[in-house]
């Protein structure tokens, strides 16, 4: 990492677009609500704790009090008659003597009395003649006091609300205008942690990346041979392969401003906001050049024009008729680079991926053995691993995976370890993390009949066999019974090391393999069951792809069918079949003859070693899981050198029958075998 200077500093610490502001929360306002509050309520309190000073009496108690003497007039207490203006009420208010729980003497206690003068009137003032008490009147006018006094705790909360909502106001406004502004959120330096030493397994990607960092250190190292470095570069790669997390180390790597946005932010149901929020983007790149702009899932707003089922998405067409009109006008020395990821490149408009647009294309494939191993190596350093535990032989173990599949590896086998009180992860945990992310977690739970055992058993045994034997199989690497995932059983092979290419012995004894779970039921049970769907979905993939596209058939080295591993229903729905009715029955006879020898071969090979399938399906009833090097000693020795501890013991094998088949067919209604226990489908 560069060391930081004063330049890079301001550049990290630039403002955050308008689009990437984070809400703040308004601590005045609060503290202006809770003032108010408090004001409103002591203002209730205080009225309240005057009236409560005074006690209010009744005109009859009054009268009452009066008679018995208790009223009190004097020159420091005298009785007064308040008279209020514009109303019929008056009001006494005096002293009178008052016993209290505190002392057992009579005390002079403030009170008041309303008195309506129409009706208590004269009688009141005869009554204090007779007392020999003449009242003191005052007249006063509490109208302005009163209203105020109601009015101001209203008006006061009303003020408070304006300050506390004034933010949330004026926010609402922006918002309002800048319902075009790009969504981008610039990454603060001090918030991304990622570098290059925190991706593995894609070195090729890494080195061409590396020019971007090393332009945006030292640009003049490259201006001064009169190169230029590419405006675009498009990530491509499979799910799980790196490309967010590589961008995010070329982020960390180079000290410049990073804008971060996924393509779906730029489409809006509104027409021309894409383009707009397109637009505010490239602005706010070039007010903070050199910097680097990375849309991730750049096929949301890059799709081919004109290809939509029923015409094309105005709004989605706009927004990528701007985006190539700001990357075919900006300048290269300006120093914007756009990084865009995605993992359908098949279905990106021609014009986007032009030079002068996106000059470089970045393809982030599945690592190798190495890769895996030093993916595994970055992931480890956060969990405990044990002393025994061989990264290069999970590495050898996993070909085909992700860094993401990798990454879950590790995390699996730590919760593993973790439910089972280890104080590391051991080897076990790996391998058993390995097969649950690939093929499934074993489902123990699962009530299977024995019927149903036995013939899995069968299935099962049929597929081992042929795996064993065949010469250009892979190598087998585990059979089970235990329902796992969504199959009853599966046997599941591992590739000797990464394949990049499939060769037609290689095709064709996957295609004897695969047939060998429906023979050795019907071999051994008289019947077949639903279990060898998979089987057939796959046989018929992996021998059309053989006869359209791979040119391993009669029908020679012809192409019958276009790359149909992305589906593109705008351009597929348009594209008639190129080739005639005759060829068409010409292929289904092709595909049909090869699985119809690949059954004619795996039955001869099933029959000649009848034993041996059964030793195997014993054993399987037996220990419900086998490994492969246990299946080669079965089959060439007769028997395990290092067998499995004994889970259960076996149930009874039903005699092979002599005629047509006496046992139930499964239900139609139970879960399907898996296509053979096989990996991932043929690579091309």
């Amino acid at each position: 990492m560069p060391d930081e200077t004063p330049d890079s500093n301001n550049q990290s610490r630039a403002p955050k677009p308008p689009g990437g502001q984070e809400p703040q929360f308004n601590w005045r306002g609060l503290l202006l609500f809770a003032v108010a509050f408090a004001l409103i309520g002591g203002a209730f309190l205080f009225r309240g704790s005057s009236i409560a000073s005074t006690d209010e009496i009744t005109l009859p108690k009054f009268e009452s009090l009066l008679k018995e003497g208790k009223i009190v007039s004097t020159a420091e207490k005298p009785l007064e008659l308040v008279i209020e203006e514009g109303r019929n009420t008056q009001t006494l208010s005096g002293y009178y003597r008052k016993k209290t729980a505190a002392s057992t003497e009579e005390i002079p206690t403030p009170f008041k009395t309303a008195v309506y003068m129409p009706f208590n009137g004269t009688t009141l003032e005869k009554e204090l003649a007779a007392a020999g008490i003449t009242p003191n009147v005052r007249s006063e006018s509490n109208m302005v006091a009163t209203t105020i006094l109601n009015i101001l705790p209203i008006a006061l909360f009303l003020v408070v609300l304006y300050f506390f909502f004034r933010s949330q106001i004026k926010m609402a406004g922006k918002g309002a205008m800048n319902f075009g502004k790009s969504k981008a959120k610039m990454l603060a330096r001090e918030k991304n942690k990622i570098t290059f030493k925190d991706v593995a397994g894609v070195e090729e990607a890494k080195e061409e990346v590396q020019e971007l960092v090393d332009f945006l250190k030292d640009p003049k190292k490259f201006q001064k041979l009169g190169g230029r470095i590419p405006k675009g570069v498009l990530m491509v790669g499979s799910p799980g392969t790196g490309k967010t997390l590589l961008a995010r180390a070329i982020a960390g790597e180079a000290d410049v401003p990073f804008f971060n946005i996924s393509g779906s932010d730029f489409v809006e149901m509104f027409v021309g906001v894409g383009a707009s929020r397109v637009r505010d983007m490239f602005e706010q790149g070039r007010k903070n050049a050199p910097c680097l702009i990375f849309i991730d899932e750049i096929d949301a707003v890059g799709r081919h024009r004109g290809h939509g089922v029923g015409g094309g998405h105005d709004e989605r067409e706009q927004t990528l008729n701007q985006l190539l009109v700001e990357m075919d006008g900006f300048d290269a020395q300006d120093g914007v680079i756009i990084i865009a990821a995605t993992n359908r490149p098949d279905v990106l408009d021609p014009a986007l991926l032009r030079p002068g647009r996106f000059d470089r294309q970045v393809t982030v494939g599945l690592p190798d053995v190495k890769g895996r191993e030093e993916i595994l190596r970055v992931h480890s350093k956060k969990v405990k691993l044990s002393e025994s535990v061989d990264l290069s032989l999970i590495a050898r173990g996993t070909p085909g995976y992700s860094g993401a599949e990798l990454a879950n590896v590790i995390n699996e086998a730590a919760l593993m370890a973790a439910r089972k009180g280890q104080k590391a992860i051991e080897h076990n945990d790996l391998e058993e993390a390995r097969d649950k992310v690939r093929w499934g977690k074993e489902r123990r739970s699962l009530a299977m009949s024995e019927k149903e055992k036995i013939s899995t058993a069968w299935h099962e045994a049929g597929h081992a066999l042929l795996t064993v034997i065949l010469d250009h199989a892979h190598p087998l690497h585990k059979v089970t019974i235990i329902p796992r995932g969504q199959a009853l059983g599966s046997t599941m092979y591992l590739p000797e090391g990464d394949k990049y290419s499939t060769q037609r012995k290689e095709a064709l004894a996957m295609l004897v393999m695969t047939m060998g779970g429906r023979i050795a039921e019907e071999m051994f049970t008289g019947d077949v069951s639903n279990g060898a769907s998979g089987d057939i979905a796959q046989a018929t993939k992996l021998a059309r792809r053989m006869v359209c596209e791979w040119g391993m058939s009669s029908l020679g080295m012809i192409r019958f069918s276009e790359d149909s591993e992305y589906v593109f229903l705008g351009r597929d729905a348009a594209r008639g079949r190129e080739y005639s009715e005759e060829t068409a029955r010409q292929i289904d006879s092709e595909v049909k003859r090869l699985i119809d020898d690949a059954y004619r071969q795996a039955t001869e090979m099933l029959e000649a070693r009848r034993d041996k399938v059964k030793l195997i399906a014993e054993a399987l009833l037996e220990f419900e899981t086998l490994e492969g090097s246990q299946i080669q000693d079965l089959i060439e020795l007769g028997h395990m050198r290092n067998p499995p501890v004994i889970a259960q013991n076996p149930p009874p094998l039903p005699p092979p029958p002599t005629g047509t088949g006496t046992t139930e067919a499964i239900k139609p209604s139970e879960p399907d075998y898996p296509a053979g226990g096989l990996a991932a489908p043929v690579p091309a």
